[in-house]
């Protein structure tokens, strides 16, 4: 990553490597990123609303200043982690090199974890479009308004709900499942922080223990919110890469960093599928 320029509310960082906007916030890994006509992705996280677009092969993040740049968006894209040297070590498996070249401007968000966690029980036999749906409409009616957008409610929040409260965001069987994870994460029984420490197995057994959480959701909410970059989430389109391309098994040249591996490898198998 090049340059970062911040001036006043205005953030840009030069000549950005590794970092194309549609391929990071519209691979499935977030669900509150939306673009508009003109190519100007629109934003919340955190609490902190943005607004983000490509200019010459910069990017351009606006409302951002620079003590919120730093403490926050910088870890957020993930901007510290040299993925053209991770694209570099997976050269040892030619399909796998193949998908980091069409993905490569996919960088790993790093959510919050309730937030990912949260978001991934939802996605649960779901759609995208259906996804982003309830995860708006649980924002509208449980979480604080900010500027032009309202954040994701926090745990202590859902846990005073029943799913009853939860009907009008639609989100079926998976409410009884959103209200026991906020339960257990704002009781303390599971501290999300405390998973980024721990080993991968020991944190996702931690998680496991939620009612409607297999190993997917686990898995999602570790690479995704608690920084677990070995973490590898297994979907049916991943299965079956798995089984097509790689003989079942993750490479070996990718395990230190198969979260990021998983990435490439679905978007690569979603253009091959739609192209073919």
């Amino acid at each position: 990553m090049n340059d970062i320029i911040i001036e006043n509310k205005k953030v840009r960082i030069k000549n950005a490597q590794n970092f194309d906007l549609a391929q990071t916030l519209d691979c499935g890994q977030a669900f509150r990123w939306r673009e508009d006509e003109n190519g100007v992705w629109r934003g919340i996280a955190g609490g902190r609303y943005i607004e983000l677009y490509g200019d010459n092969g910069d990017i351009v993040i606006e409302n951002s200043d620079e003590n919120d740049f730093k403490e926050f968006w910088f870890d957020y894209f993930d901007l510290s982690r040299d993925y053209g040297k991770i694209i570099e070590s997976f050269k040892g498996n030619k399909t796998l090199a193949a998908a980091a070249k069409a993905a490569s401007g996919i960088r790993i968000l790093r959510q919050e974890p309730w937030e990912a966690l949260c978001s991934f029980i939802i996605s649960q036999n779901n759609n995208i479009p259906r996804i982003k749906g309830i995860i708006d409409r649980l924002c509208e009616s449980f979480g604080e308004k900010k500027e032009k957008a309202f954040a994701f409610p926090a745990a202590e929040v859902i846990a005073g709900l029943t799913p009853e409260d939860l009907a009008p965001i639609r989100s079926g069987f998976r409410a009884k499942y959103i209200i026991d994870a906020a339960r257990r994460v704002s009781s303390g029984e599971i501290d999300l922080e405390a998973l980024r420490d721990l080993s991968y197995d020991n944190a996702q057994s931690a998680l496991l223990k939620i009612k409607g959480v297999g190993p997917k959701v686990a898995d999602c909410a570790l690479l995704y919110g608690c920084g677990h970059i070995e973490a590898f989430p297994k979907d049916v389109w991943i299965k079956r890469a798995l089984t097509e391309f790689f003989g079942g098994e993750i490479p070996e040249c990718a395990k230190n960093n198969a979260g990021i591996a998983q990435q490439y490898i679905f978007y690569y198998i979603r253009e091959i599928q739609n192209n073919a």
